[in-house]
């Protein structure tokens, strides 16, 4: 769990002015390279070394601590997005705007991957994942998605096509800005019960066979 919280009751302004500074600065540093060390991020924080661990004990730590709140800034703003109406078109919007920010904090997951037990990385994603599965749950009920595989399975199919993304992008074998319509796609595409016609993104979907 992540060591220090910069709104923790108790904490001096100075205390947590010192703690957000140094997550912001996890935050960049570690989206630009996975690899970036604690001192390193201590001098992008403008704060020293004796400062950075006196709040963060292990690299470990600040690690969870960064990938813990960009996991939560974005779980927040996708709350505003629309998953009303057809569970396809939600899926759609769902992955265009989930996918920038899968794409902007990817190298920030390899490294939590790197520092973190796979186990830890699950709880963090517990919200987000959330979310698309009660999306899944409501396209089983109204006939769009396949019922014949288990929930939590096209779940981990959903974040595995936008890691497999993200990782593409990092070997230089997709473009950034086509992601989302091949993530669309090939959602659609294992999520359509058998013996139905796929919808193409973009266009209203079809449930004639």
């Amino acid at each position: 769990m992540p060591v220090s919280d910069p709104k923790a009751p108790g904490k001096r302004a100075d205390a947590q002015r010192s703690i957000a500074s140094i997550l912001d600065a996890a935050i960049q540093s570690l989206s630009e390279n996975p690899e970036t060390s604690a001192s390193e991020i201590a001098k992008v924080a403008g704060v020293g070394r004796v400062t950075l661990y006196s709040h963060f004990p292990s690299r470990a730590d600040l690690v969870d601590a960064a990938f813990t709140r960009a996991v939560d800034e974005g779980h927040a703003a996708l709350e505003d997005i629309d998953l009303e109406g057809d569970p396809r078109e939600a899926l759609a919007r769902l992955v265009e705007s989930s996918w920038h920010l899968v794409n902007r904090s990817r190298s920030l997951l390899v490294a939590a991957q790197n520092a973190l037990p796979a186990g830890r990385i699950r709880e963090l994603h517990a919200g987000p994942s959330e979310r698309v599965q009660k999306l899944l749950e409501r396209g089983r009920r109204e006939h769009v998605f396949r019922i014949d595989l288990p929930v939590t399975w096209l779940v981990s199919i959903t974040h595995s096509v936008m890691h497999s993304a993200a990782d593409e992008i990092n070997a230089g074998r997709l473009d950034a800005d086509r992601a989302s319509g091949y993530i669309t796609a090939t959602l659609l595409a294992a999520f359509t019960p058998p013996g139905t016609i796929t919808p193409t993104p973009g266009r209203r979907p079809s449930t004639t066979a």
